[in-house]
């Protein structure tokens, strides 16, 4: 397995969807299951063995940096967007400047899971292959996700490899939030400002983006309301666990 012991936290979002509650605290510190989603992300990590994090902030920004200090794992940096937000991929970009050149992982801190028998980051890191894949993503059954409205993202083969859903009506796999990839992937863009799309284009375009099918409940908490039906989710899957 490669052990991966370091990570980038997506979590510089408006979160203009989870209004009213963000308009006094951001996204990634609303509460869900009694604790708050940047924290299900670093737990997770925590969970992983990733000794370090770094942590993109924006809107609201200082509420995220008095938050981090209180914890004493993982070590988290603080990369700040306050001047300009780079976009997914530039704020990866950014981020992932002060930690070394090997493999490290991405989570977005607007969506989670629960795990089932195992660490979902740590099969992930016993999956990867670097000879094989530039990018790993980890996948929801789209059926099986609760939160999640959309047509799906990506169909899968028998190998993992990943690819589109692009024209069809609907697609079985859910991008879940999590990715291991390598840094030379963003040393190689010049801009500051772009999407992780764009590098999971180029990978599918050279057969180098994989997926991981995540064994466990996909939670994507993106309105008020769904705070709700999230936590009678995790509920019954504790249950029937």
């Amino acid at each position: 397995m490669t052990n991966i012991d370091q990570a980038m936290v997506l979590a510089a979002g408006l979160g203009t969807r989870m209004r009213p509650i963000t308009d006094s605290i951001p996204k990634p510190l609303v509460k869900v299951d009694g604790k708050t989603l940047l924290d299900h992300a670093l737990d997770s990590l925590v969970l992983a063995q990733v000794h370090k994090a770094a942590v993109n902030v924006h809107y609201l920004a200082d509420h995220i940096e008095d938050h981090t200090k209180a914890r004493t794992q993982p070590e988290i940096l603080i990369s700040d967007e306050r001047a300009k937000l780079l976009d997914s991929g530039g704020g990866v970009k950014k981020a992932i400047a002060p930690l070394n050149k090997s493999p490290f992982i991405i989570l977005n801190a607007d969506s989670f899971w629960v795990d089932a028998d195992q660490s979902n980051l740590i099969a992930m890191q016993s999956n990867w292959n670097a000879n094989h894949m530039d990018m790993q993503l980890l996948v929801a059954e789209k059926e099986k996700s609760v939160g999640f409205d959309g047509k799906g993202d990506f169909f899968m083969s028998q190998e993992g490899q990943l690819t589109r859903r692009g024209e069809r009506e609907t697609a079985p796999y859910v991008y879940a939030g999590a990715i291991i990839t390598k840094p030379a992937l963003f040393d190689a863009i010049s801009e500051d400002v772009f999407s992780l799309n764009r590098l999971f284009d180029n990978a599918i375009a050279n057969g180098r983006l994989y997926g991981h099918v995540l064994d466990g409940l996909w939670l994507h908490v993106g309105t008020p309301s769904a705070i709700g039906e999230a936590e009678n989710a995790i509920d019954e899957f504790r249950q029937n666990s």
